[in-house]
């Protein structure tokens, strides 16, 4: 039985079982929010106080649903990319309770990869 050398930092096998604390919680939903710009992006809060927010293109969509996303089970935030006619676009749905801080990483991330075309 070979056992992997411990990282530098964890001098006891003890150490690196350590339970760790993670965030927990929807958190401040503005920290998505605040990513998007007027001049790029339109904003429409509906009736049930569910955010949308569309590129000026259609081709990015990101909707927030604090009480969760109707005919699913918990989604609180969806993410979608349209594709092209060569290309499939993608999806991603986080929980209701997913830190806004994962979500934002995430939204800030597709919005990088994004460029005029």
């Amino acid at each position: 039985m070979t056992v992997a050398p411990v990282s530098p930092g964890l001098s006891t096998t003890v150490e690196a079982l350590r339970l760790r604390e993670w965030q927990l919680g929807p958190g401040e939903p503005t920290l998505v929010m605040d990513q998007f710009c007027a001049d790029d992006f339109n904003l429409v809060v509906d009736d049930r106080a569910d955010v949308h927010v569309s590129s000026k293109d259609g081709r990015f969509y990101l909707g927030w649903f604090p009480l969760g996303r109707p005919g699913t089970d918990g989604e609180g935030w969806k993410i979608a990319v349209t594709g092209t006619a060569k290309v499939r676009g993608y999806q991603i749905s986080f929980d209701v309770e997913t830190p806004a801080e994962v979500v934002a990483a995430a939204v800030a991330r597709v919005l990088q990869t994004s460029r005029c075309a």
